[in-house]
């Protein structure tokens, strides 16, 4: 019993397909383009402070980072006004346990002026970081030193990279997913030749992705020049890093996918294919035989070793079996391991939990996606296929999509921690994207179950008829054709024009009805091409007339095929939005770094925008102020707007707020803020001017009711 594999219409599936992958094209250029600026590693601080004057030299530069990451001599660069190197040129590792923090040595007697720290690294989850900042010396001057104008990890090499990461994910879904499905789901679609190219091809694909990531490593963490590609000394030291050993060890491990992939498509599938036409012959020989009993007795001896056989054949089954399982769950668990131990569940919160459940993560991906596209390749474009093994597929994609729900809960709170940062940060933007995206698939997978739970049996008489070339159909079905021939199916004519000349040989056969001369001997006749090319074009049309029928009488099965192919589809484009996703800076991390920095944004002298929340303690009391201040510049007329809003994000209005700025240092301030109220929960003022640049104290005063008021405390960076 099996379930009618009926191919469509080429131009649908290719429309169909070409949607899914403009979507993805789209989030790889709008997304993947913010990828450089999403470093996973940030500077959460300075020693000199950015923009700050010292009234001496200091005797070293140190850079303090949100997570662990790597650095060498030349990752740390101070420049001089003139643009000269100025530092000892030696990296001084100062972390402890809880404080990532690295520093350059100065040398003493630094002259006064502006200097430039130039630094670059590779977070612990193989994402480059790299950032610049100024300080000064006795007074700020003018300096001339380059400042690179590319972030780590952009350009063409960054762009490339990063679609070289998206198709190692593609690649893997394919190998572990479409190997799963044969061995777990339909071990006849070993030898089903789109499936076998849709597993090779993702085998090819991962390792030729893995192969170029590791060369790429060079100039991405580094340079941004393509052509150091091709420096083995700039290898030999990826090879030395983390993400550089997990590359490799992936390379090792698809070495012993090929032998998986052999074996699969060697011994597993010649365990499962049909009796062959020998044996049959062999077993209709006795009934050939006379009705002695020496016949009788040859038919039991023959059932006898055909039911051996056949025992045999099942334990030999059930042995490759185990052994390609057991074997695969051991090759896929280590492939997906090279991505935990080198990416975001590697480094932060709770990393021994997390590599193992991103582990788990990656292969229920696999399994359901993999597996999906398997089973797409197998409906289109492969023979019948069972209901039984759909059936099989459906519940192995339910088990994956608890494991996915489950996994990808601890993995939002590890990377996320709170509501909030599911909306105000990119991470959490880009979270919220992907959870929409799992919804839509999961419906459409809810509703393959439903036509899989609506499939009815085909008979194998008819599977058998399905399956009859149309060159072996009689000449008089054919002729009845003549009419479709004439009606003119497009694809039908082009396949005629392919098939004329293999068709010239059933043309000549058909049409020749004269019997062979007496004397034996048959005068050859050439067949004629315009017979041939007609026959053939008829033959198309049967097939295609045969098909039609077969598919409008069959809806269960059609909307099975393309309710898949929807599910595939959708796939292409969540696996763009997770290779974007690791490669964004975790909102938990942002998080932290903001509150290392007191809420304000990364560079002094560009507009701030500082998210104050408040409680008064009183009945509505609660909320949040939101306070732009531009250009964020000393001695010009700054712009300040703020907006206060309820919980829910609502504007609210309260009876009183009071804003100031105090630069304790300086022993300037508080100077108050004159605001006027323009809107429910909006105020502005003009005019804001801070007379010198630095590090100032924004204080925010809101009166919620006669009794309850809160101040909050926030600085603010302002520029020259």
């Amino acid at each position: 019993m099996v379930t009618t594999g009926l191919r469509p219409r080429r131009s649908a599936v290719l429309r169909l397909l070409v949607v899914a992958l403009a979507l993805a094209g789209t989030l790889l250029g709008g997304l993947g383009g913010a990828a450089p600026a999403s470093a996973h590693a940030a500077l959460t601080g300075s020693t000199p402070a950015q923009g700050s004057v010292a009234d001496r030299a200091p005797e070293q530069v140190t850079l303090t980072f949100s997570e662990g990451v790597a650095m060498g001599d030349d990752s740390i660069r101070v420049l001089d006004p003139q643009g000269k190197r100025v530092d000892e040129k030696k990296l001084r590792n100062l972390s402890s346990d809880r404080v990532v923090k690295y520093g350059a040595g100065l040398p003493s007697g630094l002259r006064d002026g502006t200097y430039t720290v130039a630094w670059q690294a590779v977070s612990a989850d193989s994402h480059p970081v790299s950032g610049a900042f100024t300080f000064s010396v006795g007074a700020p001057s003018k300096t001339t030193a380059p400042v690179p104008q590319q972030e780590a990890g952009g350009g063409l090499v960054g762009a490339l990279y990063g679609v070289a990461r998206y198709l190692a994910y593609a690649g893997f879904v394919l190998l572990a997913g479409g190997a799963a499905f044969v061995v777990a789901c339909r071990p006849a679609a070993a030898l089903v030749r789109s499936v076998q190219r849709l597993v090779v091809y993702g085998w090819a694909l991962l390792t030729g992705t893995t192969v170029v990531m590791l060369l790429l490593r060079t100039p991405y963490t580094g340079s941004g020049d393509l052509a150091d590609v091709f420096d083995l000394g700039g290898l030999q030291q990826v090879l030395i890093t983390k993400p550089g050993a997990a590359l490799v060890s992936r390379l090792l491990l698809l070495a012993a996918a090929a032998l998986f992939v052999a074996v699969l498509f060697g011994a597993y599938a010649r365990a499962y294919e049909p009796a062959g036409a020998e044996e049959s012959a062999g077993a209709d020989e006795p009934s050939a035989v006379g009705a002695g009993g020496a016949s009788g007795e040859g038919a039991e001896a023959d059932e006898a070793g055909a039911s051996d056989a056949a025992a045999e054949q099942a334990r030999r089954r059930k042995d490759l079996t185990f052994g390609l399982g057991f074997g695969g769950v051991i090759v896929a668990t280590g492939l997906a391991a090279t991505w935990a131990m080198a990416e975001h569940a590697s480094t932060g919160l709770q990393p021994a939990v997390a590599m193992p459940v991103d582990v788990l993560h990656l292969l229920a991906v696999a399994a359901w996606l993999g597996g999906l596209a398997a089973l797409v390749v197998s409906l289109y474009w492969g023979p019948p296929v069972e209901r039984a093994a759909v059936r099989r597929f459906s519940r192995i994609a339910f088990g994956s999509v608890v494991v996915l729900v489950a996994t990808g809960l601890y993995q939002s709170w590890r990377q996320v921690g709170t509501w909030r940062a599911l909306t105000d940060t990119g991470y959490g933007q880009l979270l919220l994207l992907k959870v929409a995206l799992v919804v839509v698939l999961v419906g459409i997978a809810w509703l393959s179950r439903q036509w899989t739970g609506r499939l009815a049996e085909v008979p194998e008489t008819e599977v058998s008829a399905a399956e009859v070339p149309a060159a072996e159909v009689p000449a008089a079905e054919l002729r009845a054709t003549g009419k479709a021939e004439t009606d003119g199916e497009k694809d039908a004519e082009e396949a005629a024009e392919k098939a004329a000349v293999g068709a010239a040989v059933t043309a000549a056969t058909a049409t020749t009805t004269d019997p062979a001369p007496k004397g034996g001997s048959s005068p050859e006749t050439a067949p004629d091409p315009t017979r041939a090319a007609q026959l053939a074009r008829q033959q198309a049309a049967l097939r295609t007339a045969r098909t039609k029928r077969q598919r409008d009488a069959d809806p269960e099965r059609l909307g099975l095929r393309r309710s898949v192919l929807a599910e595939a589809s959708v796939a292409v484009v969540l696996l763009v939005v997770t290779t974007v996703l690791t490669a964004t800076e975790p909102a938990r991390t942002e998080a932290a770094v903001k509150a290392t920095s007191g809420g304000q944004s990364a560079e002094a002298g560009r507009p701030q925008t500082l998210t104050v929340p408040f409680d008064t303690g009183g009945p509505d009391g609660k909320g949040t102020a939101r306070i732009g201040l531009s250009p964020g510049r000393s001695g010009s007329a700054n712009a300040l707007k703020l907006r206060i809003t309820d919980p829910s994000g609502k504007p609210m209005d309260v009876p009183e707020v009071k804003v100031s700025f105090t630069e304790k240092s300086k022993k300037l301030g508080p100077l108050s803020v004159t605001t006027r109220h323009t809107g429910k929960g909006q105020w502005r003022a003009s005019g804001v001017q801070l007379p010198v640049p630095g590090q100032w104290r924004l204080s925010l005063v809101v009166r919620t009711s006669d009794i309850d008021q809160v101040t909050e405390i926030k600085n603010v960076k302002i520029g020259s």
